[in-house]
C-alpha cells in the first residue's frame, strides 16, 4: 500500500500533570516523527492549567499539534471525546501521555483500513521499567501497568478490546456510536480503566461484523513509573480492575463484559501458576503467588462493584 492510500491520522493524546513532562514531549515527538507523518496531534489537557499553558508554550511552533482543553467531565474518557470531536483525520489513534510510538506506528495500523469492515486496530506495549524488571511481577499481568501481556495473541487477529495506550479507530465509529463513557475509566491517579473495553463491545453490538484486530507490528514502549512497580499499587490495580469490569457488566452485560475474561482465568492463569512452582530458583514462586493473589483481589473487586451498583439502585 502506498503513502497515498492511507487514511488520515489524528493522534489524540491526553494527560493531566505536569509530573510527566518530559514522558509527554517524548510521546508527542514519537508521533511527530512517524515514517509516514500524520495530519495532527490532539494534545488534550485534563483540567490542569499550569500544563495547558506550558504545553501551549512549548508546542506553538509545531503546526502539526494542537493544545486543547478538556472540555468534558474531567478524567481520561472526557479529554478522549474532546479530542475525537477535535479531530479531522479518517483514523484517530490513542496514545497514552507517558508511551512512546514506534517508527512505523501510523503505517502499520493505517494500512488495515482497506478494508471497510475494520474499524478498529490495537498493538502491542512493551514495558519499560525503571530499573529491573521485579522479580514477583508475572508477564501474565503486565496489563496492571498498562502493557500487553501473556495471553494475548501473538499474531494479527481479531480482539475483543484494545489496549487504551495503543489503539486506533475509524472516524465513522465515533458518528454513530457514542464516545467513551463518562462513568467508566481513569481519572488522575486512580488505577481503574475498562473505557476502551465498553467501547469497543458498543461498537460491535452495533455493528457484529465490525472487525476489531490486533497488531503486533503495531508497537509502543509504555514507560513504567517507580510507584507502579510496588506490590501495593499491583493489588490496587487489580482492585480496581474487578471494579471497573462490574461496571461494564451493568452497561454491556456480563456476558460480553467477561468473555475474554474466562479464556484468560480457564487457561492463561493457571499455566502461569504452574509454571512459577516449577521454577522456584528464579522466583517463580513469588510469581504465582502473585497470580493468585491478583486474580483473587480482581474477582473481590468485581462483586464490590456489583454490591455498589446493587447498593445505589436501592436507594435512589
Amino acid at each position: 500500500m502506498t503513502v497515498s492510500t492511507l487514511v488520515s491520522c489524528s493522534v489524540v493524546i491526553c494527560a493531566y500533570t505536569t509530573e510527566r513532562w518530559s514522558d509527554l514531549c517524548a510521546a508527542v515527538d514519537s508521533v511527530l516523527a512517524q515514517s509516514v507523518p500524520v495530519l495532527e496531534v490532539l494534545l488534550v489537557i485534563d483540567h490542569s492549567e499550569e500544563l495547558f499553558s506550558r504545553a501551549e508554550r512549548h508546542f506553538a511552533a509545531e503546526p502539526r499539534v494542537t493544545v486543547l482543553r478538556n472540555s468534558e467531565s474531567k478524567g481520561l474518557s472526557g479529554a478522549r471525546n474532546t479530542g475525537v470531536r477535535a479531530s479531522r483525520g479518517d483514523m484517530i489513534a490513542f496514545l497514552d501521555d507517558d508511551a512512546r510510538a514506534e517508527p512505523d506506528w501510523y503505517r502499520v495500523s493505517a494500512a488495515h483500513y482497506s478494508d471497510p469492515d475494520v474499524l478498529g486496530v490495537g498493538g502491542f506495549a512493551s514495558p519499560a521499567w525503571p530499573a529491573d524488571r521485579p522479580v514477583w511481577m508475572p508477564a501474565e499481568f503486565d496489563w496492571v501497568v498498562g502493557c500487553s501481556y501473556v495471553g494475548q495473541p501473538t499474531r494479527i487477529e481479531p480482539v475483543r478490546n484494545f489496549i487504551g495506550c495503543n489503539m486506533s479507530l475509524r472516524r465513522t465509529v465515533f458518528d454513530t456510536v457514542d464516545g467513551f463513557s463518562d462513568g467508566i475509566g481513569r481519572v488522575g491517579k486512580r488505577p481503574v480503566g475498562c473505557e476502551e473495553t465498553e467501547l469497543c463491545i458498543r461498537i460491535r453490538t452495533h455493528k457484529p461484523t465490525a472487525q476489531l484486530l490486533f497488531d503486533p507490528a503495531m508497537r509502543v514502549v509504555h514507560r513504567v513509573s517507580d510507584d507502579r512497580t510496588t506490590f501495593r499499587y499491583f493489588l490496587s490495580r487489580c482492585f480496581h480492575e474487578g471494579v471497573s469490569k462490574a461496571l461494564v457488566s451493568d452497561l454491556v452485560g456480563a456476558g460480553d463484559a467477561l468473555s475474554s475474561e474466562r479464556a484468560y482465568t480457564a487457561r492463561v492463569l493457571p499455566r502461569a501458576v504452574v509454571a512459577g512452582i516449577a521454577s522456584p530458583r528464579h522466583g517463580g514462586l513469588f510469581r504465582a503467588g502473585a497470580v493468585v493473589a491478583g486474580f483473587t483481589v480482581t474477582a473481590a473487586g468485581y462483586v464490590r462493584g456489583l454490591v455498589g451498583l446493587r447498593s445505589k439502585r436501592v436507594t435512589a
